[in-house]
């Protein structure tokens, strides 16, 4: 295979789809790959893999490379790092992404400690630039900004690897935007032999029996979010945005200070540690704004803050402000929404 040095996306399998981050990557990666004048590659390991290249040209891939085997699927540590490995070592990529799920987090670090490569976890954006190294002078062109908060989120770092290959990122679901390029784009598929790839003793763990228990919370999938920080002050309050949420037919979200302070079940946090979400109608009850906080929902179409701190962080991207306490004020907007709705 010629040595193109293209930008490839590992592509999470699960029950016959691929993960939506797999997809979203993709679509970040064709924008990349355009900038940088390269091909943009999937690889994708399983079984049942017919027709997969159906849900992955469309995103603008050039090269699929697939491997089908029975022992690939579901994901385990050993056969899936040693596909890529092997895979990344043939092919040379300047630039690999995966998803920042549990399997991204496994399989991320094994490849690059393995390849000498680095890799950034939980980049919340991705860009291509150039770099003067301040100690030699040496500039480099066209390197992959991995940008994502640092020091307990007080700073945004951008980080670049000068020298070595592939530059590895990982990205949390719903950060990126997932767009399709064209439903009819068509790439080439690369059917892999896997025993050229996975050594067999790779394949001493056997799974015998897999729960997957899917969340009952759905924040991704509502318009309306009302969400508390731990300026709600209490469970009590935290009350107040469970009947808020259902009169409003919302989902209720928190940030992290008010899952750690038990308010919240993890699965409903948003932030850099939770999920990112863009909902038509975002009310943020007594979030100060952490950067953390800010980039899993600045893309929500409108943002109301109820707060009692004026100067809350969170109140300069809302796009209204209430100045008030959660139980003086959640009450009166429960009561005229129910008046208004009627």
């Amino acid at each position: 295979m010629a040595n193109q040095n293209n930008l490839i996306v590992y592509c999470e399998f699960e029950d016959g789809k691929v993960a939506d981050v797999s997809l979203e990557l993709l679509t970040k990666g064709r924008q990349l790959a355009d900038k940088l004048g390269v091909k943009l590659e999937a690889v994708v390991a399983g079984d049942d893999l017919k027709d997969i290249e159906k849900q992955i040209f469309p995103y603008g891939v050039d090269t699929i490379y697939k491997a089908e085997d029975k022992r690939l699927y579901p994901y385990t540590s050993l056969p899936h790092s040693s596909l890529l490995i092997n895979l990344f070592r043939e092919i040379k990529p300047q630039i690999a992404f995966m998803g920042a799920t549990s399997i991204g987090r496994d399989l991320g670090p094994r490849v690059s400690s393995c390849l000498h490569s680095g890799l950034t976890a939980d980049c919340t954006s991705l860009e291509i630039g150039d770099h003067t190294d301040p100690k030699t002078g040496e500039e480099y062109k066209n390197l992959l900004y991995q940008i994502r908060p640092a020091f307990g989120g007080n700073i945004v770092a951008t980080i670049v690897n000068p020298e070595c290959r592939p530059q590895m990122a990982t990205v949390r679901e719903g950060v990126m935007k997932r767009e399709v390029r064209d439903s009819n784009y068509k790439g080439e598929v690369v059917n892999l032999d896997v025993n050229k790839y996975v050594n067999p003793e790779d394949f001493c763990v056997e799974i015998i029996d897999r729960h997957v228990e899917k969340s009952k919370v759905n924040l991704k999938g509502s318009p309306i979010i009302v969400a508390g920080g731990y300026g709600v002050g209490s469970k009590e309050n935290f009350d107040l945005l469970y009947q808020l949420a259902e009169t409003l037919g919302a989902e209720v979200g928190a940030s992290r200070a008010a899952v750690d302070a038990g308010w919240a079940d993890h699965d409903r946090q948003i932030g850099q540690t939770g999920v990112t979400v863009r909902p038509k109608l975002y009310i943020a009850c007594g979030i100060s704004g952490q950067i953390q906080h800010i980039a899993g929902m600045q893309e929500s179409s409108i943002i109301i803050s109820v707060n009692s701190d004026p100067n809350a962080p969170i109140n300069a991207i809302a796009d209204y402000v209430i100045t008030g306490k959660i139980e003086d004020v959640l009450p009166k907007l429960i009561k005229y929404y129910k008046k208004n709705s009627k």
